[in-house]
């Protein structure tokens, strides 16, 4: 039986053409009108690996749907939150994703949202366009200036240290909180490892780059915003979950923050009661890695994992490490 992948979602035609390449035969369910949970899980029967995005959920039923014959789930992510990584482990199938090569658009995006925020671009752009705006005012939206304020990195990986490394040019101080200290970073950009509490006590500008997992789901909530100071705003372009929507929105309507700026959400593409019309905030529709560039190169990095995995060899990105026997080598079909 020929080998055959189940797109999620429509992706840069890359991926379809390295599949091509290899004669591998595929299907994107987005474009067969299939793309819903029901819709995955009826398709899946029979796929040898399923390349999926962050906004498909992998769970028991899709797996039991595809039985013995999935061999890699490829998520077209960073993150694989969507995806029941150790139950894929258990019956030897490969998680992989797409680290690395959107590291320089997110952190490009995450100072979008901080300039944003912080200079009220979005208000500005608003009251011109309204017909609002009768000329320069001595107070009108004054906004938060950089230089000698102190930016807070929570999460420094690859896209929390190159948000880090954006900032010299503001001549702004850097804290940052990790499970260890980074010594790169800090020899870059004479960064301070310390406590999660210190950082939303001293930061001006607050901004998450962390994975979600149950440790960091809300792990901005009431308690912590409070911490914050008034003239301080949040950003997160990581995942979601990490905020508590509702403490955010509260947090924002008191004033106890100034502003916040928004990629990503806990319940996508919902938002919470209030979010849309709390002041200060800039929301956008999860564009972090939304470059040109860089989705044909995750495109490209999902398909090889997936093209690894089917030829036997070991996936450039794996995320789990598989029961034995499950994935090796001798079970791969032999490809021309």
């Amino acid at each position: 039986m020929p080998l055959r992948v189940v797109i999620t979602r429509r992706l840069p035609t890359i991926a379809q053409q390295l599949l091509q390449a290899r004669g591998i035969a595929y299907a994107c369910l987005e474009e067969l009108g299939l793309l819903s949970h029901v819709g995955i899980v009826e398709q899946s029967t029979g796929a040898a690996a399923l390349l999926t995005t962050l906004r498909e959920r992998v769970d028991r039923r899709v797996l039991d749907a595809a039985g013995e014959s999935l061999r890699v789930v490829s998520n077209c992510a960073v993150g694989f939150d969507n995806i029941d990584v150790v139950e894929c482990a258990r019956r030897g199938i490969y998680v992989t994703n797409t680290p690395g090569v959107l590291t320089n658009a997110t952190a490009d995006l995450t100072w979008a949202l901080i300039l944003a925020v912080a200079r009220r671009v979005v208000e500005g752009d608003s009251l011109v366009r309204s017909g609002g705006w009768t000329g320069w005012e001595p107070l009108q939206l004054c906004g938060l200036e950089f230089d000698g304020a102190t930016l807070g990195i929570i999460g420094a990986g690859r896209i929390g240290s190159a948000v880090a490394r954006r900032a010299g040019g503001f001549g702004m101080r850097i804290l940052y909180v990790a499970r260890g200290v980074r010594p790169e970073l800090e020899s870059a950009c004479a960064a301070q490892r310390v406590s999660l509490d210190r950082v939303l006590d001293e930061a001006d500008v607050v901004t998450i780059h962390l994975p979600l997992t149950d440790e960091t789901r809300h792990l901005i909530s009431e308690a912590q915003l409070v911490r914050m100071k008034p003239t301080a705003i949040l950003v997160n372009t990581a995942r979601g979950p990490i905020v508590d929507e509702e403490a955010l929105v509260r947090a924002l309507r008191s004033g106890q923050i100034a502003g916040a700026g928004l990629d990503v959400y806990e319940d996508e593409p919902r938002l919470s009661s209030g979010l849309a019309d709390a002041p200060g905030v800039v929301l956008l529709p999860h564009l972090g890695s939304a470059s040109v560039r860089t989705r044909e190169r995750m495109a490209r990095m999902a398909a090889e994992n997936v093209i690894s995995v089917l030829e036997g060899r070991m996936p450039p990105n794996p995320v789990n490490k598989p029961a034995l026997g499950r994935t090796s080598r001798d079970r791969a079909e032999p490809r021309p």
